[in-house]
């Protein structure tokens, strides 16, 4: 999957906030909808989104945590 081709950002909505592209949804908010357990159906029904822009929303967030340094340090 390409996010890129699903997700954007744009200065003037949500304050630059990426968001599923053609939409005022965040990615953010998608994957808090997930996070509280609604189903990829019950999301694509109230929302109408296609299957893809969901799917694009988990891997935008998989790219960005992959991509993060964690360092540990002792205490």
């Amino acid at each position: 999957m390409n996010w890129q081709n699903h997700i954007a950002g744009d200065p003037s909505v949500l304050v630059g906030k990426p968001l599923s592209k053609g939409t005022r949804l965040s990615v953010e908010f998608v994957l808090d909808l997930i996070s509280q357990g609604w189903a990829e159906e019950k999301i694509l029904r109230n929302y109408h989104l296609q299957s893809e822009q969901v799917r694009a929303c988990v891997d935008y967030a998989q790219v960005l945590l992959s991509e993060q340094k964690v360092f540990a340090v002792a205490t």
